[in-house]
């Protein structure tokens, strides 16, 4: 239990903070792993992840009433830029919800700059969540089970 909850927490700072790096965290526990299983580590640091992401695309949501980007926002390259990307992502969402899933999953573009478009272009909260929690589970079962496999094979023994 207490590795679980290691987990979430770390998770969770990697999500808010760039240079805590969660993916040589789970390499590094891959070894330990065996008891509590690649799933239920995969599921918990993806929960921490999204929470923490949420933050991040919180503070995009609330940006866009910032002085600095509203007067940002004032001129009119800026407007027509942000109608033409809002309206893209508001009539194709699949679009939006694939570019996520890419980045909450290969982590290109970064998830952190995602989450902050994604609050900003007022993306929908549920499909954000759900998007980031799927990628970022099948991200770190991947690494889970990479590690798993080097392992297995000798390579490092």
């Amino acid at each position: 239990m207490k590795l679980l909850l290691a987990t979430f927490g770390l998770a969770i700072a990697s999500a808010l903070i760039p240079i805590i790096n969660i993916e040589a965290y789970i390499a590094g526990i891959a070894t330990i792993v065996d008891d509590y299983g690649v799933w239920p580590v995969s599921l918990t640091a993806a929960a921490g992840q999204t929470l923490g992401k949420a933050v991040w695309y919180e503070v995009g949501n609330a940006s866009m009433s910032w002085p600095y980007i509203q007067k940002k926002m004032a001129a009119p390259k800026w407007q027509r830029q942000y109608e033409k990307v809002k309206l893209r992502t508001d009539d194709r969402p699949w679009v939006g919800s694939a570019l996520l899933f890419v980045s909450a999953t290969v982590g290109f573009p970064p998830l952190a700059i995602m989450a902050v478009l994604a609050g900003q272009l007022r993306f929908h909260r549920l499909w954000f969540y759900a998007t980031t929690f799927v990628g970022r589970t099948l991200r770190f079962a991947a690494v889970l089970g990479g590690v798993s496999l080097l392992t297995d094979s000798g390579l490092f023994h």
